[in-house]
């Protein structure tokens, strides 16, 4: 069996050297010269080794460069790296923010709602009522001011639109499914390139938010259930699937992933995670599959 192991910087602060190649085959005692993906970004080497031995490998190689500012990644070497399947979780993720947040702070109420997100998303609460209860404190918000926070405040996560047309343009399929609401998400994934989107819907009365969201919560099992579904529909195998995210309502569908990936995550996340992203951006997830910086689109 053959793994590969790869590793990724962040594209603003190059750090992967002639020496810290040197460094990661010593410590993956591999003879195969190391494949670059993106020079200073990304490069990869081949492993000689059984899948069993993935975590140990994988450890070696984060021990080994300790204090560098890089991803590391030991998977399957296999047909089926490139994914076909990708489900995105959006709100700190896709997005460099959580919209609730930004919602509660046009009421003056950010610390207030942001404390009880940080909670659900570390998993020290339910996400479905902590859900209920933050939108209840948003009642009488006009519901344009989630236009108007698109427009001003809300942050494309870098390589996030690559990532999504690369994939596609190989023939993926490309979900965004959020815990987050459809206010956000329809113009997001458009601006993403997303084929499909679930979240939640927030109820209306007059054009403002009348403080209830409807039922069901698209919380955890919704978007392990939608992956499952998907791929039904595709007539895809687990390995063909990849999904990122980086909170505890993540946490099923990554874990039904092929690969599942924590993007800047949670603890918990982080530590369940197939593969961590701490300081690439989302191209890394293209680097994961095996993609050089060459065949990137968009």
């Amino acid at each position: 069996m053959t793994l590969v192991a790869t590793l990724i910087a962040n594209p603003d602060r190059p750090a992967i050297t002639g020496a810290v190649l040197t460094d990661a085959r010593d410590a993956l005692g591999t003879a195969h010269p190391p494949r670059l993906l993106h020079h200073g970004i990304a490069a990869e080497c081949l492993v000689d080794a059984d899948p069993e031995q993935a975590p140990e490998l994988t450890a070696r190689l984060r021990e080994a460069l300790t204090g560098q500012p890089i991803d590391v990644a030991v998977l399957p070497a296999g047909p089926h790296r490139r994914k076909r399947l990708f489900l995105a979780d959006m709100d700190s993720t896709m997005i460099e923010q959580e919209c609730i947040d930004e919602l509660a702070d046009v009421l003056g109420i950010k610390a207030q709602v942001s404390a009880i997100t940080e909670r659900a998303m570390q998993g020290e609460i339910a996400f479905g009522p902590a859900l209920r209860e933050r939108v209840a404190l948003l009642k009488g918000l006009p519901a344009t001011a989630a236009d108007d926070l698109i427009a001003t405040r809300i942050v494309l996560t870098p390589g996030g639109r690559t990532l999504v047309a690369t994939m596609k343009a190989h023939g993926a399929y490309t979900c965004l499914v959020s815990g987050g609401f459809t206010l956000f998400t329809g113009p997001i994934a458009e601006m993403l390139g997303f084929d499909e989107t679930r979240a939640n819907r927030l109820d209306l009365t007059a054009g403002a938010l009348s403080g209830t969201v409807a039922e069901p919560i698209v919380g955890a099992e919704t978007k392990r259930a939608t992956l499952l579904e998907l791929r039904q529909r595709l007539g895809l195998v687990t390995e063909d699937t990849m999904a990122v995210g980086d909170g505890a309502n993540d946490l099923a569908m990554l874990g039904e992933a092929g690969l599942g990936v924590a993007f800047r995550a949670k603890p918990a996340v982080a530590a369940a995670a197939h593969v961590r992203i701490e300081h690439g951006d989302l191209t890394a997830l293209l680097y994961l599959q095996g993609f050089s910086a060459a065949e990137f689109v968009g």
